[in-house]
């Protein structure tokens, strides 16, 4: 029974900063929800196995779920002819804020994942490594690449009166 009250203790402490991380890489609140209480579930299952510190144990199945889920979501696409509506912040945040948001969102998975786990949950090299499952080195190309594209990304380009008006 101690495994459950460790288990439950680790989800209050670790729930929002895991939410933050899931919204960072499928970029949509509901499926971020949802990418959470899924990779929580397959750590629970988990968890007698699991030596030391369970965050990135947690994160590394977060990834993975989050890259499976784009690959299998990308198979199920349909092209249509009528664009949808285009979706408004509720983040009150600023035009630059959602804009970063854009940019990253145009990256690879996972040279998003490289993103957000250096830069958002400060990580460093060999602990993003080890959760993606890769060398330092590809953590490093990886994210050399990514941060060459968001340089180029034009969600980034600096406001003009016309788009500061919209």
């Amino acid at each position: 029974m101690a495994d459950h009250k460790e288990f439950d203790a680790f989800v209050v402490a670790q729930y929002r900063s895991l939410l933050r991380m899931a919204y960072l890489l499928v970029r949509d609140r509901y499926l971020a929800e949802d990418l959470v209480q899924t990779a929580l579930t397959k750590s629970w299952f988990a968890w007698g196995r699991i030596n030391g510190d369970p965050a990135p144990y947690v994160r590394r199945v977060m990834v993975t779920t989050s890259v499976s889920w784009w690959r299998r979501r990308w198979r199920a696409e349909v092209p249509t002819g009528d664009l949808p509506e285009p979706r408004t912040s509720t983040t009150g945040s600023s035009p630059e804020a959602h804009d970063l948001w854009v940019a990253v969102g145009h990256l690879p998975a996972r040279q998003r994942a490289v993103i957000v786990l250096r830069y958002y949950e400060d990580l460093s090299e060999a602990e993003t490594a080890r959760i993606l499952d890769c060398s330092a080195g590809a953590v490093k190309s990886h994210c050399s690449r990514a941060l060459s594209k968001l340089r180029l990304d034009a969600a980034l380009e600096p406001l003009t009166d016309e788009r500061s008006r919209s």
